[in-house]
C-alpha cells in the first residue's frame, strides 16, 4: 500500500516534519563551534530533495514548533522521540515510505556533517549516532 493513499493528520504530518528538519537542527547545534548555518543549510538541501509521500510532506511550508530549544538537550528531548515516532507511524502504513523516511533523513544527516567538506568532528559524529539510532528505534 502506498503512503500516498493513506490520508496522514496535520498532526502526524506535523511530526514528520519536526522529525526531519529537526535532525537538521540537531546537527547545527552541534556544529556550533564551526559554521552551524552551514551545515543547516546542506541538510536542509537534502530534505527538500526529498521524493515520494515524504517529499510532500516535507515540502510543505508550515511552521514548526519545538525547533528552538535553548539547549542542545532541549531539542534532543523533543526531536529525537521524534524520529522514532515518525518511523513507527511510516512502518505502520508504508515500509516503503518509512524506507524512504529513513534515507531522507539519512542523508541530511551526511550533508550536514560534511557541510565544511571535511571528517565530521567528534561532535557531530556523535550526534549523527544518536539521530541513526532514533531512527533505528522503531
Amino acid at each position: 500500500m502506498s503512503l500516498a493513499l493513506i490520508a496522514l493528520t496535520d498532526q502526524d504530518k506535523n511530526t514528520l516534519r519536526t522529525a526531519a528538519y529537526g535532525a537538521v537542527s540537531l546537527m547545527a547545534a552541534a556544529d556550533a563551534a564551526g559554521k552551524p548555518h552551514k551545515t543547516a543549510t546542506q541538510g536542509t538541501i537534502a530534505l527538500t530533495s526529498a521524493t515520494g509521500q515524504v517529499g510532500h510532506v516535507l515540502a510543505e511550508k508550515t511552521p514548526l514548533k519545538n525547533l528552538k530549544g535553548t539547549t542542545t538537550a532541549a531539542l534532543a528531548e523533543h526531536v529525537l522521540p521524534a524520529l522514532t515516532a515518525a518511523m513507527q507511524l511510516l512502518q505502520r502504513h508504508s515500509p516503503a515510505e518509512a524506507a524512504n523516511f529513513r534515507a531522507t533523513v539519512t542523508t541530511a544527516v551526511q550533508a550536514a556533517a560534511r557541510a565544511h567538506r571535511a571528517e565530521p568532528g567528534p561532535a557531530l559524529a556523535a550526534m549523527a549516532r544518536k539521530i541513526t539510532d532514533a531512527l533505528d528505534a522503531a
